[in-house]
């Protein structure tokens, strides 16, 4: 089961948090797509609580370039900050899986040898291998501010 919970930036904060040229990461909600997060920069403000965007690591049909389109402020948040480096993660902890390039939230089903892990994803049933190297811990962006998973569930469970 998961938790979520959408939070509206105000135009001034939207304007100010997602400048020209910030880095971010976008969400979509085309099938294949929902869930997971991918990296990009903005390219302009194209209306209210709209942006342009650029992946950094989509690219067009043609391979011309780098994929744009545009995105509101529900589906934009800033990029995750570094968190200690983790020397290993732990079964059952929930983390982002770097993953068809974009970051999709799994959980670990089994520590391997070799900095190696397998992530289960709730949402397609599958089970995939990842090195260490290609997960980080997940975190959630509730309230505009940074929460690891565990705390992000304490705090909607005693809303």
């Amino acid at each position: 089961m998961s938790i979520t919970k959408e939070v509206k930036a105000s135009d001034a904060t939207a304007q100010k948090m997602f400048s020209k040229g910030t880095l971010v990461e976008v969400s979509s909600d085309d099938d294949g797509f929902e869930g997971a997060w991918f990296g990009a920069t903005i390219v302009k403000a194209v209306g209210k609580d709209k942006f342009l965007v650029q992946y950094q690591s989509l690219r067009t049909d043609d391979d011309s370039g780098f994929l744009r389109e545009e995105f509101d402020t529900l589906h934009i948040r800033p990029c995750p900050p570094e968190t200690l480096v983790v020397d290993r993660f732990s079964l059952f902890e929930e983390v982002d899986a770097l993953y068809n390039d974009g970051w999709w939230v799994g959980v670990i089903s089994k520590v391997l040898g070799g900095s190696k892990y397998l992530v289960y994803f709730r949402d397609t049933d599958e089970e995939i291998e990842f090195k260490h190297s290609d997960l980080r811990p997940h975190q959630d962006w509730i309230d505009g501010k940074w929460i690891m998973a565990s705390q992000a569930l304490m705090k909607l469970l005693y809303l």
